[in-house]
């Protein structure tokens, strides 16, 4: 194959242009004009119509069903299982470098198609133009990175020879492991989606696609683009269903070999609870890559930047409605400069306009009613805890979607719930601390360790909390949200998961392992 160029990040739109407006406008007429389709599931060759099913509504507007896809059963994930296991055997062999290829031609398909795709999350998702579209051109840049990181292992004898030996003929292969199950959120239902999928099959890896039961549509288009780029059969096998019905039975499976999760703590746990239990007829213990959410912080001190920082905050915070595992749901200023802080952080928050993510209002409906539920026993649970100066229930619309006001509770002790608990909504809680290191003390006060800011001119504050402030993904005088491919390796620590690091060079290791051989 030809030499490709470096990796890098493909752009973001700009919706500015009349002209990038018009295409997505376009885009989402015909997204729409496919609403209420049926999705069947896709199993080795079969495409399978059950009559159960799970029905993807528009959280901007509950009425409007975008899709019908089919609900797998337990024979169905077994069927799926045993095409992934027949597919594997041929796939493992396939060199590469010409696996890394169907990556490029996936990643020019949907670059072709990126307003399409995009669009598609709008209705489904419940995200605005600008967090569909970096959901979208995420997921090009994790085929694109993955496509060439595969490459590189591959080649791993010639750029990183292992100790010559006399006599001996020595090297090191990155194998697969066998047959996954790949279980994606449905907050970003794209480009997670494509990343934990696009990574496990490039390696030579089989795999059940079990979606997000509230995204099923756009992993359905994801997994046909995956044909269409020349992926075999059963590579890659969509079978949604109920998790406590098939997902139990595939992480539990004595033939999974490895299970990829992004999602809450609570099903994290459980996963990996079944997980490292052996199955009769299991030989191999079974590897588990998980990414649990976090309970992010922004930490402000007397020397930063304090519009910089306050607009930091309030896009962390209310960015996608705060549905991120990123989103900075905590912020800690030192006192000082905590009252100016605070109410730049409100003025800005007022002026968040709320509607249809259609039409690209800045914030949108939460995903559902459960969701909705649950971030407004938060909200009276902050009412008891901190003082409200923002939102504080639903929002008004003349849409009947799950809407809710951007909330903030100011005066939160570091112990509150709403300061230790992932609520994965629109609410944003402030604490005060006398200095910058009992700021960075409180920010490290809870189990999770995902990602963090700090926002500070003193570059000796930077250096203690570039060392002290405990997670995966620290970023200095920046937003906490919006990890780059390649950039920004993802993943965190303690009840955040197993610090996968996805974009990143170590991401394909936990989907091989490694072959030492020796000729004498």
């Amino acid at each position: 194959m030809t030499e490709r160029e470096p990796f890098a990040n493909e752009p973001l739109t700009d919706f500015a242009d009349p002209e990038n407006q018009a295409a997505m406008e376009a885009a989402l007429r015909k997204a729409k004009g496919k609403w209420g389709r049926e999705y069947p599931l896709r199993i080795g060759n079969d495409r399978i119509l059950t009559e159960e099913r799970i029905v993807s509504r528009n959280p901007g507007e509950v009425g409007a069903i975008v899709g019908s896809v089919s609900k797998a059963g337990r024979g169905h994930a077994e069927q799926a299982m045993q095409a992934a296991l027949a597919a594997f055997e041929s796939w493992k062999r396939v060199p590469a470098e010409e696996r890394a290829e169907i990556l490029f031609r996936a990643a020019d398909l949907m670059r072709n198609r990126k307003h399409e795709f995009s669009a598609w999350m709008i209705h489904e998702a419940g995200k605005n133009w600008a967090e569909a579209d970096a959901d979208t051109a995420e997921a090009i840049d994790f085929l694109e990175f993955y496509g060439r990181e595969m490459i590189r292992l591959s080649r791993t004898n010639e750029i990183r020879p292992l100790t010559p030996v006399a006599g001996e003929r020595n090297r090191v292969d990155y194998i697969p492991l066998g047959v996954g199950v790949v279980l994606p959120p449905w907050n970003f239902p794209l480009a997670i989606c494509v990343g934990m999928t696009s990574a496990a099959v490039v390696c030579g890896n089989a795999v059940i696609l079990k979606p997000a039961s509230l995204t099923p549509v756009i992993a359905y288009r994801f997994a046909e683009l995956m044909e269409e780029a020349g992926l075999p059969p059963g590579v890659i096998n969509y079978v949604p269903g109920s998790g406590a019905e098939i997902g139990d039975f595939l992480v539990a499976h004595p033939k999974t070999r490895f299970v990829s999760f992004t999602g809450s703590k609570e099903v994290g746990l459980r996963i990996n609870e079944l997980a490292a239990r052996p199955s009769p007829g299991q030989i191999w213990i079974k590897r588990v890559v998980a990414e649990m959410g976090g309970k992010d912080g922004i930490v402000v001190d007397e020397t930063a930047d304090l519009e910089a920082a306050a607009q930091a905050i309030v896009a962390s915070a209310f960015g996608y409605q705060g549905q991120k595992c990123s989103a900075g749901s905590r912020a800690i200023l030192v006192e000082s400069v905590y009252d100016e802080v605070v109410e730049r952080v409100r003025a800005l928050t007022a002026g968040l306009a709320i509607g249809l993510p259609e039409l690209n209002y800045p914030i949108g409906p939460v995903s559902d009613q459960a969701a909705y539920d649950k971030i407004m026993a938060y909200i009276e649970i902050g009412k008891r805890e901190g003082r409200l100066i923002a939102g504080g229930g639903p929002a008004r619309s003349p849409w009947d979607g799950y809407y809710l006001q951007p909330t903030i509770f100011v005066g939160v002790h570091g112990t509150a719930r709403i300061m230790q608990e992932e609520i994965f909504g629109p609410v944003l809680a402030i604490a005060k601390a006398k200095d910058a290191r009992e700021a960075i003390a409180l920010y490290n006060d809870t189990e999770y360790g995902l990602t963090g800011s700090y926002f500070s001119r003193d570059p000796s504050r930077i250096a203690y909390a570039l060392e002290e402030m405990h997670c995966g993904n620290l970023y200095v005088n920046r937003k906490c949200t919006g990890a780059l491919v390649g950039a920004h390796p993802f993943g965190g620590f303690n009840m955040s998961g197993t610090d996968s690091k996805a974009g990143g060079y170590d991401y394909l290791l936990l989907f091989t392992q490694a072959k030492a051989s020796s000729i004498r």
